[in-house]
């Protein structure tokens, strides 16, 4: 492994963000095992997914699923899906960012 800061999507099998309806966006961080499930479970903040996705910390919701090894956020769309300031119709890029953050 190189030195340096590791990215969160080389840690994970997979990052995936996605609608929850027109209003709300969710993203996924598989991560492959109850290891590396537990390792970011404890090391990941909150805070640092708000500051990657420009969110008020308050709002964003997070879940820790043990028994799927997933790490969940829920968060309103910037903008409503579809809207003419809608700039991710399916909400696909978000998980790109969450991905490139630095471990």
């Amino acid at each position: 492994m190189a030195n340096g800061p590791m990215r969160l999507g080389d840690r994970v099998e997979k990052v995936r963000s996605k609608n929850a309806g027109p209003f709300w966006l969710t993203i996924d961080i598989f991560c492959g095992s109850k290891e590396v499930f537990k390792d970011l479970r404890d090391r990941l903040e909150t805070g640092t997914i708000a500051n990657a996705l420009n969110a008020d910390e308050m709002i964003l919701r997070r879940f820790d699923i043990e028994s799927l090894n997933v790490i969940k956020f829920s968060l309103p769309r910037p903008a409503v899906q579809g809207s003419i300031a809608d700039r991710d119709m399916h909400g696909a890029s978000f998980g790109a960012l969450i991905a490139e953050i630095e471990l």
